[in-house]
């Protein structure tokens, strides 16, 4: 199956720079390879305001718009979407296009934060911790004004690598009917354990999301809100094993908050390619 890598290279959901880049650097990586790189206005002056709660919310929602329709026409034309962000906020319209397409999608959350805040819960007014909720109808529909369909069920949701939850997030992914595997669950469980739960729940279609934000800082600096006690370099690459595993039941795959401007020796990079690789091999066989 061909697959196209989209660089959706925007950091407009987050008061820190530099994960606009880190789309950039993989798509750069790409060579050869079928690809789309998609950039926000770079000269606009983003909000970063901590009273701000509703940082950036319009510029967020022109780029998902346009980001939206670039992904429908990918997919619709037979391609697997890779999309190489760029911060979580970009999901909203990578996952809901995948939906829009194959429908009845379960997803598959792989990141220290479980970003279901919405507005009325966020404490940051960050958006890149609203985009599961959005995708998953809960709340936040000023996020998802271009899509005209149904969303992800959030029952078909589940979060894995969690360590970073909000008290009021906690509040709305029980409501919601979420599933949520912590970091001590896959250190715990077992990578293989975890995620064939994970695909147990989100069912035969699946679309997943991969924040290298699931990685402990030290071995993964490279993100723009690192979350310390997370999962090591194997244990990282044993779930991308799981994936490549269970890759007929993926339909599309974001890999996201690479931030290079926070990176040790590019050391964030080389493992997100590492990954890339690895899922670009596994939909080459499907």
């Amino acid at each position: 199956m061909k697959t196209i890598l989209i660089g959706a290279g925007s950091h407009l959901g987050v008061h820190i720079d530099g994960a606009a880049f880190g789309a950039e650097h993989l798509v750069r990586k790409a060579g050869e390879q079928p690809h789309r790189l998609f950039m926000q206005d770079l000269d606009f002056v983003k909000s970063k305001a901590a009273d701000d709660l509703r940082k950036n919310e319009k510029e967020i929602e022109k780029y998902n718009t346009a980001l939206y329709q670039l992904m429908l026409t990918e997919i619709q034309n037979g391609a697997f979407p890779i999309l190489l962000g760029g911060d979580h906020s970009v999901a909203v319209a990578s996952a809901l296009a995948s939906n829009k397409v194959h429908g009845d999608l379960g997803i598959i959350w792989l990141d220290a934060h479980t970003d279901f805040n919405t507005f009325a819960s966020t404490v940051t007014g960050n958006i890149h911790g609203l985009p599961l909720a959005a995708i998953t109808g809960y709340h936040c529909e000023e996020l998802r004004t271009f899509h005209k369909g149904p969303v992800i069920d959030p029952h078909k949701a589940v979060v894995v690598g969690a360590r970073a939850v909000d008290p009021e997030e906690w509040t709305n992914l029980r409501d919601a009917g979420v599933t949520v595997f912590t970091t001590e669950d896959i250190q715990l469980m077992g990578a293989s354990e975890v995620m064939e739960r994970a695909f147990r729940i989100a069912g035969e279609k699946a679309h997943v999301s991969y924040d290298l934000d699931l990685i402990d800082p030290k071995t993964a600096p490279g993100v723009s809100v690192p979350e310390t006690e997370g999962i090591s370099e194997q244990e990282a690459m044993d779930l991308v094993a799981e994936l490549t595993r269970n890759i007929d039941k993926i339909v599309s795959f974001d890999l996201v908050e690479l931030n290079p401007l926070r990176d040790l020796n590019g050391r964030t990079e080389d493992l997100a390619v590492r990954i890339l690789e690895q899922i670009e091999e596994a939909v080459k066989s499907k």
